[in-house]
């Protein structure tokens, strides 16, 4: 099978950086001392990764600049979307817990479409990061990064935000329901 093409038409491109630059202008919080101009500099000739955040776009994401990483000069995106990414609930944790399902399974896992977005999911210290900048999953909740020996187990995490705090809580890994989705992080 065809692998999807990894690059944008210049108008999707276009379409994708003004909206890309209109988040940034209007959520200067997010990113203190980050200038627009470097962060679409770092942008301007890296396809695949303007086709990830593209990709984050379309299926909710909303993404932001959150930060840039100063041994590597990277720029980091994160979902900012207020509640997890429409285009991404109903997916159980990862591969193995979905082919675990002998029924009614959901249409894909977190892991497996974050890797077909060219994205990380984000960690438990990410997702509490990106709290500091707003009230995020209010309504809904999101798969975090499980750690290796809670998966084992059968189990995987996620997180939200209810009663002005940040909750960590467990689920089987093969569970997924309709208000459960992930959010994702990319570095540029």
């Amino acid at each position: 099978m065809k692998s999807p093409k990894k690059k944008l038409s210049s108008e999707e491109r276009e379409e994708l950086l003004l909206a890309l630059r209109e988040r940034f202008e209007k959520n200067m919080k997010r990113h203190k001392g980050l200038e627009w101009a470097k962060v679409e500099a770092k942008l301007d000739g890296n396809a695949e990764k303007l086709w990830s955040l593209n990709e984050m776009e379309t299926t909710g994401g909303e993404p932001d600049v959150v930060g840039q990483d100063k041994k590597t000069g990277e720029y980091i995106f994160y979902d900012c979307a207020a509640e997890s990414p429409k285009g991404r609930r109903s997916v159980c944790y990862d591969h193995e817990a979905l082919e675990s399902r002998k029924e009614h399974k959901p249409g894909n896992s977190a892991i497996q479409m974050a890797a077909e977005l060219g994205i990380e999911i984000l960690t438990e210290e990410q997702y509490r990061d990106l709290q500091k900048l707003g009230d995020f999953d209010t309504k809904t909740s999101s798969w975090i990064k499980t750690p290796a020996d809670i998966r084992k187990l059968g189990g995987a995490v996620f997180c939200d935000r209810r009663y002005d705090t940040v909750f960590l809580y467990h689920n089987g890994a093969e569970s997924y329901y309709a208000a459960r989705g992930f959010r994702g992080a990319l570095r540029v």
